[in-house]
């Protein structure tokens, strides 16, 4: 009777290891996946903070009626336009959709440009589309958050460092964190109601997947010493950490507290109200610009509704992508101070030297046309809604070494580089910028 009991007590014991053993790989199952040597880019993570991310995803990833496998291995899911994720927003809990805008009135014609430059895309668009009444939104997915800080972190740009001594303007919005630019921008401290401009497309190197490089418009108010910073951003960026590859992609962003807390990239967060059933933002931009060959552009018009007092994007030659409603900003809802335009990096100097992060085509300003990245057609919307040219510019470089920017003014102006052969007098007021990082020039 002893052994028999003593035998039971033996298979009760291994039953009980045997339930410890499964608990075990249940509630480590994840730590362990993510942290195999395939998945160096991602981080460890615990179930609990599993469970975190996957209901934060329910919420940002809205049911669609349909959904689209892009060729870039994207998931595009057509989301009905009342459940996006904007309608989150505490503060745009009655928000009625605004369905069309006072469009800026045009001084001059701009829409043709270079017969060798060409409109770029959206890749998504190869393998279908989405119908009336829904908005194209691509899907998030747990290894998107993984490959960021945190959760918290997660579609977010750092804050910058407190500054050093005071400033009363200072161009480059978030220097400090490695963060570099080549940018013109706006010097007469103006009221400006929206910017315009076209940007050609490229598909830069970028060396480590926690840097990014980025081209840009960034429509600003309030102090870039304080936190009460409004700015809103758009343009292309290859960002591996955001997106998982190296595509260049049609990007937004909003902040109203200088990065603090809100706002976000694209529609990872509450705020932007998307219109347009085209256009995703976040999807990757097909073709791109080669060196030499042809040139891919996107024009980009972010400008104040004067109505409703909405922050209108718009992209191309007439689509509307969307707005940012007057309610998500202080500064902003009344009008702009700054409006800037150029390229960005974040150099995290990996090996203890510069980064091989290209901005741009990864080519320096002097290069020129097909070789070099530009900006042309700077424009800026006056208070009667109407876009003229920026007129006078300034332009910023941290280090011409790595990156640089030469300007051009609009044909009849005086030129900043008025020695410089450039063919492009169509171009109103533009710029070409970039640079290839670390290398003889930039160590």
């Amino acid at each position: 009777m002893k052994t028999m009991t003593t035998v039971k007590d033996a298979h009760l014991l291994l039953l009980l290891l045997r339930l410890l053993l499964l608990v075990f790989i249940f509630f480590s199952r994840d730590v362990l996946a993510l942290a195999t040597p395939s998945n160096h880019t991602r981080r460890a993570v615990t179930s609990l903070e599993l469970a975190r991310i996957q209901r934060h995803l329910e919420k940002i990833n809205k049911a669609g009626v349909r959904s689209i496998e892009s060729p870039d291995g994207d998931t595009i899911d057509c989301v009905p336009r009342h459940r996006q994720p904007a309608m989150d927003h505490p503060l745009l809990k009655d928000h009625k959709i605004q369905r069309a805008a006072e469009r800026p009135n045009a001084v001059r014609n701009n829409s043709g440009g270079s017969a060798a430059s060409r409109r770029a895309w959206q890749a998504w668009h190869h393998a279908g589309h989405c119908p009336r009444g829904t908005l194209p939104i691509r899907r998030s997915r747990v290894d998107d958050v993984l490959r960021a800080k945190s959760l918290f972190h997660f579609g977010k740009k750092p804050p910058p460092p407190p500054p050093l001594a005071p400033r009363a303007a200072a161009p480059d919005v978030v220097s400090g964190n490695g963060h570099e630019h080549a940018i013109a921008y706006t010097v007469d401290g103006g009221e400006f109601y929206g910017a315009k401009a076209t940007i050609n497309v490229w598909d830069p190197s970028v060396q480590v997947n926690s840097e990014f490089s980025l081209s840009q418009m960034w429509i600003l108010s309030g102090s870039f010493d304080g936190s009460d910073l409004n700015s809103i951003e758009a343009g292309w960026q290859v960002s591996p950490e955001l997106y998982g590859d190296s595509r260049p992609r049609l990007f937004t962003y909003w902040t109203n507290d200088a990065y603090q807390a809100t706002g976000c990239y694209n529609l990872l967060c509450s705020g932007f109200v998307q219109t347009n059933s085209k256009i995703a933002i976040g999807a990757s931009i097909s073709p791109v610009s080669s060196f030499n060959g042809s040139q891919y552009d996107i024009t980009i018009l972010i400008w104040k509704d004067p109505k409703l007092g909405n922050w209108w994007m718009g992209l191309g030659d007439g689509a509307l992508v969307g707005y940012w409603p007057a309610e998500l900003f202080s500064h902003l809802s009344e009008h702009a101070t700054m409006v800037e335009w150029g390229g960005e990096v974040v150099n995290v100097r990996p090996d203890g030297a510069h980064t091989a992060t290209q901005m741009g085509s990864g080519s320096f300003a002097a290069a020129g046309f097909a070789r070099a990245s530009y900006f042309r057609d700077l424009e800026v919307v006056d208070t009667d809604n109407t876009l003229a040219s920026v007129g006078a510019i300034a332009t910023l470089a941290e280090n011409t070494n790595c990156y640089d920017i030469r300007s051009f003014a609009a044909a009849g102006e005086e030129e900043e580089n008025d020695d410089d052969d450039d063919a492009h007098v169509g171009w109103g007021t533009h710029f070409y910028y970039g640079g290839p990082g670390n290398g003889p020039r930039c160590p």
